[in-house]
């Protein structure tokens, strides 16, 4: 299933869009997208058994200016994975890390797939990274199996770990600084349930600045596969429904280019897509 949110921003409801690309209010069903119907596996069940024959469900008018908010509300947490992809290391000079990077966003970065990025007062450096944004759909802790790992997992979104190199890595103290900053996480639009997701580890990523394609990367070059990093964290964390992972990015983010680095600035267009789970155009402004 393809899960999303419509409305106004803080006022979203639940919808589907169904095998045929119309997309339906699912509000009468369920209150929200969230970690307490991903849990739920008779309401998730409900849900499916009406997918697959939505034509009782109202239709939203998709093309009326209706926005599209982030598929998931009331994150508890996003983790990240950093340096996660060999190429990505590659292009930064990097060394390959024996365990996976950790490090945290705060869930009010989140915005929809449209919704503008700001670029933040006094930023030089803000650069853009798609990522495979997992989704946890079960309670998960001290996990042993990869199997296990993959469980867990309800879905999958496409989104953009937008980044201020200057603020993450010259300012001291932990990248956090450079990774929290307000709108710094566009997700979506959809989550796509892990059962439409063969495999993790088979998804093109790409991402276009200003119409120019600029990363075309794949899940295969990740370091620690999904289920890997899922069973990882689940030793350092408690993973709960509606957590979110951003699995890391490809090579092709602007710190890994020559000087001068192309980074973004107010009025660039940052476009994303990753294979069936949708695409994502985010226009930057100042902050």
């Amino acid at each position: 299933m393809k899960l999303l949110r419509v409305g106004p921003a803080g006022a979203e409801r639940p919808a589907l869009l169904d095998g045929d690309g119309v997309l339906r209010d699912l509000s009468a069903l369920v209150p929200d997208i969230d970690g307490a119907l991903l849990a739920d596996d008779a309401a998730l069940a409900l849900v499916r058994t009406v997918a697959a024959s939505p034509g009782e469900l109202p239709v939203l008018d998709a093309e009326g200016g209706l926005r599209t908010g982030p598929p998931l509300s009331g994150i508890g947490k996003v983790a990240c994975i950093g340096l996660n992809y060999h190429d990505h290391a590659r292009e930064t000079g990097a060394a390959i890390p024996q365990e996976p990077i950790l490090f945290m966003k705060a869930p009010d970065t989140v915005v929809g797939p449209y919704d503008s990025v700001l670029v933040p007062r006094d930023s030089e450096k803000t650069d853009w990274e798609v990522e495979l944004a997992v989704v946890i759909g079960r309670t998960a802790r001290y996990l042993s199996s990869h199997e296990e790992a993959l469980a867990a997992v309800a879905g999958y979104a496409v989104s953009n770990d937008v980044s201020e190199r200057a603020f993450q890595l010259e300012r001291g103290g932990q990248w956090d600084k450079g990774k929290n900053c307000e709108t710094f996480n566009p997700l979506g639009p959809w989550l796509v349930t892990a059962d439409e997701v063969a495999d993790p580890q088979a998804l093109g990523l790409r991402l276009w600045v200003n119409g120019e394609l600029r990363q075309d990367g794949t899940t295969a070059e990740q370091i620690f596969p999904v289920a890997e990093v899922v069973r990882y964290l689940s030793h350092f964390m408690t993973l709960r429904p509606g957590d979110v992972i951003n699995t890391g990015t490809p090579a092709g983010v602007a710190m890994g280019f020559p000087e001068p680095k192309p980074y973004l600035r107010a009025g660039d267009v940052v476009e994303l897509e990753i294979d069936g789970l949708g695409r994502q155009r985010s226009a930057l402004r100042a902050a």
